[in-house]
């Protein structure tokens, strides 16, 4: 059997391939993250045996720059073993005292790891699932840009038109959005035609509001101590551009991943509380929760499960999360939790149970999204829909 470890980078990786015995087959070398540098790690590795069954090739994640040598070595009839760089970390510093990180060093202790340890392999993604990871993660990086936005929107009107705040249920609603996107100050709309300003708020708002709120929000705005400036007023149409921008996009990507989810029909939208957002996280993140052989597995890679701390005779008797796993994933179960304590009895009784025992309210919850995870498990694996106990 042969070991070849690739230590992975941006336009280069390093490789060195081990026996049976530890020895040395191939020294480090470096190949470039391109097709004729895979055409030399092929080589290279068939060089060393031609039933890729006989050579099992480890590597980090290290996020998409493991992406295309992964496919590669997988359409070649490799079965690479994929690291948590945390997991190499330390196996690394347990090898020597010495404070030494180096590509080649790195390389090395991949292949080691690969020769001393028993290792599943790394499994590939269906379409769906693979689409739908990457759906998933767009869409939250989409959602945190927008919310930065939204609280430069905040800002923006605090310093323009801070009475407006008190004059609407939220400032994030279309009416106030195109209010403020003609009318960008209080100035604006102090001085702004009473029906013209009408007009904008009723047809915004679909008729919610009318000449009255009108008055009320010029009289406000006449009595405001908000300031002029016009770079403030320009800011703050762009912002509110941008927000409606990403809003857009937010929409399409979700409806896309609802294709992708009418797709794979997973059993666990049938639980009351999880919706199609949810839950291709979680079926994403998790691979449908393939590369798990117990519940419990899906909760340490979520990093839901609790830190264990015992010497001699002490044992810690108050574990906190250790939220050490995909973040995705512990986010998408844990609020996930919070929605099925609301709309299930089951779990709804579970909830007020642990309440009951003096646990606060995120703790409880970290309980029932345990319970969660386990059943989601169960109906994956057995591919049956949740039947209601109510």
């Amino acid at each position: 059997m042969f070991y070849a470890g690739i230590d992975v980078a941006m336009d280069k990786h390093d490789c060195v391939v081990l026996d049976s015995g530890g020895n040395i087959v191939f020294e480090v070398f470096t190949f470039e993250n391109s097709r004729d540098g895979f055409k030399t790690l092929k080589k290279v590795l068939q060089a060393c045996s031609k039933n890729p069954k006989k050579i099992k090739v480890g590597l980090e994640a290290t996020g998409h720059y493991s992406d295309n040598i992964l496919a590669f070595l997988n359409n070649s009839g490799y079965d690479p073993v994929l690291f948590n760089p945390l997991h190499t970390n330390l196996f690394r510093k347990g090898l020597s005292l010495r404070k030494t990180k180096t590509d080649h060093v790195d390389a090395h202790t991949i292949a080691t790891m690969l020769r001393t340890e028993d290792l599943k392999s790394y499994s590939q993604q269906s379409y769906h699932l693979a689409e739908l990871k990457s759906l998933t993660r767009y869409r939250s990086a989409l959602v945190s840009d927008c919310s930065r936005h939204k609280i430069s929107l905040v800002r923006l009107c605090q310093i323009l038109f801070p009475e407006i705040k008190n004059l609407v249920p939220t400032l994030h609603m279309s009416s106030v959005y195109t209010l403020l996107s003609e009318c960008p100050s209080a100035d604006k709309i102090a001085n702004c035609n009473l029906t013209h300003l009408t007009s904008l708020l009723s047809s915004a708002s679909k008729g919610r509001y009318g000449r009255d709120k009108a008055i009320e929000i010029r009289d406000a705005a006449r009595k405001s101590i908000g300031i002029k400036s016009t770079v403030k007023e320009l800011e703050l149409k762009q912002t509110i551009d941008l927000i409606q921008i990403y809003l857009q996009q937010i929409e399409t990507v979700e409806e896309e991943i609802n294709k992708h989810m009418d797709e794979i029909e997973s059993p666990i939208t049938s639980i009351p509380g999880i919706a199609n957002r949810m839950a291709a996280v979680i079926l994403a993140e998790t691979n449908n929760f393939q590369d798990f052989e117990r519940a419990e597995q899906v909760l340490a890679f979520a990093g839901l499960d609790p830190s264990v701390y015992q010497s001699g005779q002490l044992t810690s008797t108050h574990s906190k999360m250790v939220k050490r796993g995909s973040k995705y994933l512990r986010y998408a179960i844990f609020n996930a939790a919070k929605y099925v304590c609301h709309w299930d009895p089951t779990f709804r009784t579970y909830l007020h149970k642990k309440r009951a025992e003096g646990k606060p309210y995120n703790v409880a919850v970290s309980h029932a999204a345990k319970k969660l995870t386990r059943v989601m498990f169960h109906l994956v694996k057995t591919n049956k829909e949740l039947i209601s106990q109510a």
